[in-house]
């Protein structure tokens, strides 16, 4: 194996001209650069990779000088130069890139990643996906059969210029791995050259830490002045790479992989996925099927196709996929065990804060789903108040017997479990005269009806079961009840607590929960991993960030503004007999007027690059990146179904 580093560098900056070759403690950018990979163990050559300008002429000759490697090729087709770079070097199996706007690069973390490619024999790895190392230690290994396959097939402009995105999105074809830094909170720090501000803070650090630094020293050289930081830390990461996916014209995609995986996996797996609602049923075919990945409020599927995502895992993410501060309690607490044979700590940890937040909360209880726990209140309803009847008020709360009975999916549902539950609309009052042991609502709108359910509960003893898997956490840290003012006896939470970790809760009154507990008889709620602790240390890491980070108040916004263009444009096409909206930020759910409405829309939002099935499932990872893109899906789709209806 021979692993050649090619460092890609240009003159021709547009933010900030000459930056590779400025100096810094009197030597070019680009031979920090250079001295950083000829430091790192486990690389045999290096070339550097500029354009064919005559701008670069000084490139070529720095490069003659210092008896290093030069390949010429395309100023914008980068991933071109790159390929063309390496096969100048004979034998080459492993290509490390870096750029020359990052003069601290680490060659103990170069090293590194290049260690891991080699012992995972994984295709791409890198520090950056996810990102937990500073921007400027930026370091990417590959195969050479993935890049040329990346030189053969990507052709999006972006892929062109940015020449690992594809490698990266087809990691399904590509397998990957990352390096993580061993120290949280790095991956906001800002030690990339790009502006006259990053040069400042550059020369500075240079000034303190010294040729070629290692990232702790730098760390020193902060700590010792802190006030750098301030230079320029405002600059977003890769903020230019996200202007360009939101400006970037309509393309089309092709689902061939995820078209024989479902072959595959509908042989062994009955729906071929384990989830109803992320199923094929949702989606005319041909459409993806199956992901690959997930960074922020994006995905990919294995067809390398990348999507904002507006489904969020049936509203898990509120966060986004793969959450710095999530991701670091999770990895601290794997380093202690995942579920012990006796109780933890952080159990009581995250019950003192639900009981903090939500105001019914005076005990609580863990489950895995929102069917645990909301068949747990059930039984415990019953059992407290002597009564077997239930009256469930629209929604879905999940697949139990007693939820899912008098629904056309209750195949297997004893007649005598049926008779127990009774429907009626959201919105409607009992019609008739039963004492119930509860009323099971989703609380996701009308106030008004739901004051009413509290009153009628008030009157007839009935306990008030508010679902709030949805709404926890989304509508109001404390939920809806805390939202609208209405208490509720017993609710459960799920899905948004923990950012897509398997955890839900029950929480209620003492009076009711001391239930659960023996002397028997008792009600039984019970399962082996109710304690398990990855999902206890990310739900406590979640509601931290969402309370430290006013997470809620930018799910209203974003919700807000994609609703407000999307009912803009459904108006402009005419299209409102089609399609109506429901509902209010943060979650705003769409009407169809029939199924083949509906498959169109999801079709096209889907062809556009919004991932999406009814309703805008937002998280705090969907920036104004993201929500251009959504518009752009919503103009496109529109129009189609505009002309398709004229037909």
């Amino acid at each position: 194996m021979s692993v050649t580093a090619v460092i890609i560098a240009r003159m021709g900056s547009t933010r900030l001209p000459g930056k590779v070759l400025m100096p810094l403690l009197g030597r070019p950018v680009l031979d920090w650069v250079h001295h950083a990979i000829r430091e790192t163990p486990g690389i045999d050559n290096v070339i550097v990779a500029t354009t064919i300008l005559p701008a670069d002429n000084v490139i070529e000759q720095w490069c003659r000088r210092q008896g290093v490697a030069c390949f010429r090729g395309s100023q914008n087709d980068v991933l071109a130069r790159v390929a063309g770079a390496v096969r100048e070097v004979a034998g080459t199996t492993v290509v490390v890139r870096v750029t020359a706007d990052c003069p601290f690069l680490d060659p103990e973390v170069i090293g590194a990643v290049v260690r891991l490619r080699t012992m995972t024999g994984c295709s791409y790895a890198s520090n950056i996906s996810p990102r937990t190392w500073p921007d400027g230690l930026d370091v990417e290994a590959f195969t050479i059969e993935a890049l040329f396959a990346a030189e053969a097939e990507a052709w999006r402009p972006i892929d062109r210029e940015c020449v690992t995105t594809w490698i990266e999105r087809n990691r399904s074809r590509f397998p990957a791995e990352t390096v993580i830094c061993p120290l949280p909170g790095l991956h906001t720090e800002r030690w990339v050259l790009d502006t006259e501000r990053d040069y400042d803070f550059c020369q500075r650090i240079a000034a303190q830490a010294g040729l070629a630094p290692s990232y702790l020293a730098i760390l020193r050289a902060l700590d010792r002045h802190p006030e750098l930081r301030e230079i320029n830390g405002h600059h977003p990461c890769n903020e230019r790479y996200h202007e360009t996916i939101a400006e970037e014209p309509l393309f089309p995609r092709w689902y061939y992989r995820s078209q024989d995986l479902f072959e595959k996996a509908s042989r062994l797996i009955p729906l071929g996925a384990q989830t109803f609602s992320k199923s094929h049923v949702q989606f005319r075919q041909p459409s993806p099927l199956f992901l690959s990945h997930g960074t922020g409020g994006l995905v990919c599927d294995i067809d390398g196709n990348e999507y904002v995502d507006l489904v969020s895992a049936l509203l898990p993410n509120v966060l986004g996929y793969r959450d710095p501060d999530v991701d670091v309690a999770i990895r601290r607490q794997l380093a202690s065990g995942i579920s012990f044979s006796l109780a933890t700590e952080l159990e009581a940890q995250l019950a003192t804060t639900l009981t903090r937040l939500i105001p019914c909360a005076e005990m609580v209880r863990f489950g895995k789903n929102g069917t645990d726990v909301t068949t747990a209140a059930v039984r415990l309803a019953r059992a407290f108040t002597g009564r077997d009847q239930v009256l469930v008020c629209g929604g879905y709360h999940g697949w139990n017997d007693w939820s899912i009975a008098g629904t056309d999916r209750d195949l297997g549902v004893p007649g005598t479990v049926k008779d127990l539950t009774t429907r009626v609309p959201f919105g409607e009052m009992p019609r008739k005269p039963i004492e119930y042991a509860a009323i099971v609502v989703e609380p996701e709108a009308d106030p008004a009806y739901l004051h009413a359910l509290r009153d009628y509960c008030n009157a007839t003893g009935a306990l008030l079961i508010f679902d709030e898997v949805i709404t926890g956490f989304r509508f109001d840290l404390g939920g809806a009840q805390k939202r609208y003012g209405i208490t509720p006896d017993l609710a459960t939470f799920g899905k948004a607590m923990a950012n897509g970790m398997p955890l839900s809760a029950l929480v209620g009154h003492a009076d009711i929960m001391r239930r659960l507990e023996p002397p028997n008889p008792c009600v039984f709620f019970s399962g082996t991993f109710g304690g398990e602790t990855l999902s206890l240390a990310a739900a406590i890491a979640t509601i931290d960030k969402l309370e430290r980070c006013k997470v809620i108040d930018h799910l209203y916004d974003v919700g807000a503004q994609l609703y407000v263009h999307a009912v803009q444009l459904l108006g402009i096409n005419g299209l409102e007999e089609l399609i109506s909206f429901d509902g209010e930020p943060p979650l705003i759910r769409l009407k169809f007027r029939d199924q083949d409405v509906a498959a169109m829309f999801r079709r096209e939002m889907i062809s556009s690059g919004t991932l999406i099935i009814g309703s805008h499932n937002v998280c705090y990872a969907h920036g104004p990146h993201e929500v251009e893109r959504v518009y752009k899906s919503y103009e496109h789709t529109f129009k189609v179904m505009r002309r398709e209806r004229k037909r």
